[in-house]
């Protein structure tokens, strides 16, 4: 997930009645629908077969490795996650496809200690941001691996910091190949959510994301509305795009209710996220998406003093429009949970991870991002033996 934190419209609805179809069909117990299987459990294949709610390990296993590696990807689906988000999606100067959280990559790889590298380092403007380091777009491919990854957050997660240098940057392309690989060694179908990262700004670059993530998806035959990878984006005209483009479940990620999306803002659309999450707003995210990606914020606001409050009307309105929703991101330290889900003061350590999951949960959303893929499997066991449906 990001900082930011129409093809004919009736193969768009069909794409979303199947989406919704498995979200009514797993956990529509949760919105209290007539013929609706209890949540939690599995019926046919595709999207049908996922559980609601679905636990996505954000990053891979973010929580335990250095994010964006197949080390981390690995640990996630070792933990049990029934989705990995593999990965977020930004393009080399010679146009791969790679996966890092951002273009500029200071923070998440070796590249400060790579003197060849020194004179890459620049100051750009990402999404109206001045922002100095060294940026995916100006390394070729060859080049980027090369690099290795780094933990993102040491200060936080500073045992992370024991896995630096052990992992190279994927390509989405090794992605899908690990992706098959695993699906045969394990004997159920991976499912995996890539996101295409501040698509705006790299097709003013002449290094448009989706045509490119179109194209590897048709050559891995993972383009249609069955297929095991959901896409996802902070802003709409890039789902818009790969609505278009192909048949995939397409997710518009939201971030805080008074901010623009960035396409948004370059095409002078004067709407925040608030408006988008109206039900005006939401049905018009359903002619062209499937679901959406709240930060969990929207689902449940905090007070002043970071406290969890009531919950919004977002997931009924959200269900109403035919859209399911996977808000992010839940993690086990005390600086990530709502105030009243912290324990002691050290920021690094874990709080009541566990007892935030529960509030969230009950809310009726569909899925969940988390950097802790096995404290959202025990958290969710939880919740459904406390409903009385197995899980």
């Amino acid at each position: 997930m990001g900082t930011q934190e129409s093809y004919e419209q009736g193969r768009g609805t069909g794409r979303r009645a199947l989406l919704g179809a498995a979200v009514l069909g797993a956990g529509g117990a949760v919105l209290g629908l007539p013929g609706a299987a209890s949540a939690g459990t599995r019926h046919g294949g595709g999207l049908k077969g996922l559980p609601v709610p679905a636990v996505i390990g954000h990053r891979g296993a973010s929580g335990y490795r250095p994010e964006h590696t197949f080390g981390s990807y690995q640990l996630a689906l070792d933990l049990g996650a029934d989705i990995v988000e593999a990965g977020d999606l930004v393009p080399t100067k010679d146009g791969h496809l790679v996966c890092r959280h951002e273009p500029e990559i200071g923070g998440t790889t070796d590249v400060a200690r790579h003197p060849e590298f020194a004179g890459r380092k620049t100051t750009k403007v990402l999404d109206g941001v001045p922002t100095t380091g060294w940026f995916t777009e100006d390394f070729t491919l060859a080049e980027l691996k090369t690099l290795r990854a780094v933990e993102r957050i040491p200060a936080t997660r500073q045992r992370n910091t024991l896995y630096d240098g052990r992992w190279e940057i994927p390509t989405f392309e090794e992605v899908l190949r690990w992706q098959d690989e695993q699906t045969r060694k394990r004997g159920k179908q991976v499912w995996i959510y890539p996101e295409t990262k501040h698509p705006t700004y790299f097709r003013k670059l002449g290094l448009g994301l989706e045509e490119r993530l179109a194209r590897i998806l048709r050559a891995h035959g993972k383009n249609r509305k069955n297929s095991p990878v959901i896409i996802q984006s902070f802003e709409p005209s890039s789902i818009q795009r790969l609505n278009k483009l192909v048949d995939n479940p397409l997710v518009v990620l939201l971030s805080a209710a008074n901010t623009r999306l960035w396409d948004f803002v370059e095409t002078g659309d004067p709407r925040t996220v608030a408006d988008l999450v109206t039900p005006k707003g939401l049905t018009e995210i359903a002619s062209y998406a499937q679901g959406i990606g709240p930060t969990l914020d929207l689902v449940i606001p905090k007070d002043a003093n970071g406290n969890l409050t009531q919950p919004t009307k977002l997931v009924a309105d959200a269900h109403a429009a035919g859209l399911i929703l996977h808000p992010y991101t839940m993690r086990n330290e005390n600086t990530f949970l709502p105030a009243n889900f912290r324990k002691g003061t050290d920021p690094a350590a874990y709080g009541d991870a566990f007892g935030a999951f529960q509030v969230y949960f009950a809310t009726g959303i569909d899925g969940v991002f988390t950097d802790n893929a096995d404290t959202g499997l025990l958290a969710r066991e939880d919740f459904l033996r406390g409903r009385g449906v197995n899980a």
